[in-house]
């Protein structure tokens, strides 16, 4: 998994125990999740589909760096699976593991599916480039 962004935990991400709020934390990996997508299928016509389970191991506080790792899972015809891993990029612990994070290519004026003409072996290749 390589890793592609990091933010700083500030202040206003913080909930009431001081630690990172998980709401702000998803509101990231939807954000790192999509940019990423968009990089892959070289598209900015890209909709949130799905996010399966989450998982939350460790806290995240104020003044910590986190950074999100991201993997493509599966490619369909229409659409591609991400997978987003947060960690504290001190001390490498996982702070969210995202799993099954779905977005759909769709046209820009119907807001339909469409498809991207995409497969997992052209994304994997183009990664090692």
């Amino acid at each position: 998994m390589k890793f592609f962004s990091r933010r700083l935990v500030m202040p206003n991400d913080l909930n009431f125990a001081n630690s990172l709020f998980g709401g702000r934390a998803l509101e990231w990996i939807d954000e790192e999740a999509a940019i990423y997508s968009m990089c892959r299928l070289e598209t900015n016509c890209l909709v949130t589909k799905h996010i399966g389970a989450i998982s939350f191991d460790s806290a995240a506080r104020q003044g910590d760096v986190v950074e999100f790792g991201l993997e493509t899972k599966k490619v369909g015809t229409t659409s591609i699976t991400i997978t987003c891993l947060v960690r504290n990029k001190a001390t490498k612990k996982t702070i969210c593991l995202a799993d099954d994070i779905v977005f759909v290519q769709v046209d820009p004026e119907t807001r339909k599916p469409v498809p991207h003409g995409k497969t997992l072996e052209q994304l994997q290749n183009s990664e090692k480039i």
